[in-house]
């Protein structure tokens, strides 16, 4: 940005200056987390006033500081200091509104002051916002710089979680098999997920362990099935039968070890297999990212081999079209080139080569790729990397339990995303959220299983009746 001055000696009566601006959410959240005003009139996810509606107006004093944009940066500019501000506030601005902001000089002082008419307007009706007189100290020297930067803002909220939440709402609620859910997380996303209408809950396990996680959430139970089994492998097994009775369409884990709730899914006989592995897909909304990210296998496949992740890849192009992604899948290795002595990148090019004919279906797949030239358009170029995947890759296949869990673990902790979890091969989706995972997770899981289920059903029932023949 280059950023040039007027200085008192410069300015004239009557000059002018303006911006325009658009008064994005992520706004109201750094204003908020700035000056520590939370008032839920000002957060574009609350109900302020209780009337049922998402109020999301702009902050006076946010408005205001638009003014300081325009002072401090274009007229007077670089070395201005305010002396003094009136406001006088007429109308609201909201999220998602664009406003012109003018500022007028009207009077310059022997001592270096300057006086300047401002005003706010919103764009689109002419509509006068907020106007007032400003008092500034100008500059006395000149200022011509460019490349003056500062340090980006990264607000972290999880909006492409709220984006499934928002496509799987109109959807029918499915009928879920919660299996242990005798803790207060694992109930609470359940319930959760029931109130915005994403699942149908069918409560398994102990029912005096559920309904004390539900007095310690302070929630109800009313009208909620229970059926009451003691055991953890005995709970899973009944929602396989669940299943199998055309009761439940998708299995959730509750407070209970992967191991117990997968063992009765893979038994042959009553298990849930319809011909393609278990895989497991995390579908992380990392702050910052233009879309969901996921990655896979990162919780069941420990050392997959070829036939495995082909399944894997497979899946995991499944689950991003019935979330509304176009598939870009980059197949990770240590290095972007086939080394004969790294398995994982032979894996890769060997995968890369199945999907070009025609072996793996519904999205593109590019491999072997470091991790940084999979999502750095930038690093892809430095390394004269092409075609749709490489610097743009939203679905990430590892090459190991290790390196996805590490991954997965990574974009949670310290680039503070949100999981969703997902196991995909069996005959419903089966949410697999970890034990510690929060509420939100949880909800997003049963988003992303209703969204798939809607999106799969008429192939899942062919597939089923192609394996019974």
């Amino acid at each position: 940005m280059r950023l040039i001055n007027r200085t008192l000696d410069e300015l004239q009566i009557g000059e002018t200056a303006e911006i325009r601006r658009l008064i994005t959410p992520d706004d109201l959240y750094s204003f908020a987390a700035v000056s520590g005003n939370f008032n839920p009139m000002h957060l574009p996810d609350a109900d302020g006033d209780g009337d049922g509606q998402i109020e999301s107006v702009a902050p006076g004093m946010f408005l205001a500081s638009i003014f300081s944009a325009v002072l401090g940066t274009q007229l007077p500019g670089p070395g201005s200091l305010y002396q003094r501000q009136t406001l006088n506030f007429h109308a609201r601005a909201h999220a998602g509104e664009e406003v012109i902001c003018r500022v007028r000089v009207t009077d310059k002082q022997a001592d270096g002051t300057v006086t300047l008419a401002t005003e706010l307007r919103r764009a689109g009706d002419d509509a006068l916002l907020l106007d007032g007189e400003a008092v500034l100290q100008a500059p006395q020297r000149k200022f011509d710089r460019d490349g003056i930067e500062v340090p980006g803002l990264l607000v972290e909220r999880h909006r492409h979680f709220d984006m499934l939440l928002e496509q799987a709402r109109p959807l029918p609620a499915i009928p879920t098999a919660v299996i242990c859910p005798d803790e207060p997380n694992s109930l609470g996303g359940a319930l959760k997920a029931m109130e915005a209408g994403i699942i149908t809950p069918i409560l398994i396990g102990d029912a005096a362990a559920i309904r004390g996680a539900a007095e310690t959430l302070g929630r109800a139970l009313d009208g909620v099935e229970i059926i009451d089994i003691k055991g953890d492998l005995a709970a899973a097994q009944r929602g396989c039968r669940l299943v199998h009775e055309g009761r439940a369409a998708a299995v959730m884990k509750g407070h209970l070890h992967t191991d117990d709730l997968l063992r009765p899914m893979l038994d042959k006989a009553e298990g849930l297999r319809i011909g393609r592995r278990f895989t497991h897909v995390f579908v992380m909304d990392v702050p910052g990212q233009p879309e969901p990210v996921l990655v896979t296998d990162a919780a069941i496949n420990i050392a997959p081999d070829l036939a495995t992740k082909v399944d894997i890849v497979q899946n995991a192009i499944d689950l991003a079209r019935s979330i509304g992604l176009v598939p870009r899948a980059g197949v990770l290795s240590a290095v972007e080139t086939v080394n004969p002595a790294i398995q994982s990148s032979i894996d890769a090019a060997l995968l890369s080569k199945m999907a070009e004919r025609g072996q793996i279906r519904g999205g593109e797949v590019d491999g072997p790729l470091a991790m940084d030239n999979a999502v750095n358009m930038g690093a892809a170029r430095i390394k004269g990397l092409t075609g749709e995947v490489a610097g743009r890759a939203n679905i990430l296949v590892v090459p190991g339990i290790d390196a996805g869990n590490m991954l997965a673990k990574q974009l949670a902790f310290m680039s503070h995303a949100e999981g969703a979890g997902l196991v995909l091969g069996a005959r419903v989706p089966v949410i697999l959220n970890s034990r510690s995972d929060s509420v939100a997770s949880r909800l997003a899981s049963c988003a992303v299983a209703a969204l798939h289920h809607a999106a799969t059903g008429e192939t899942m029932a062919a597939l089923r009746k192609e394996v019974a023949q």
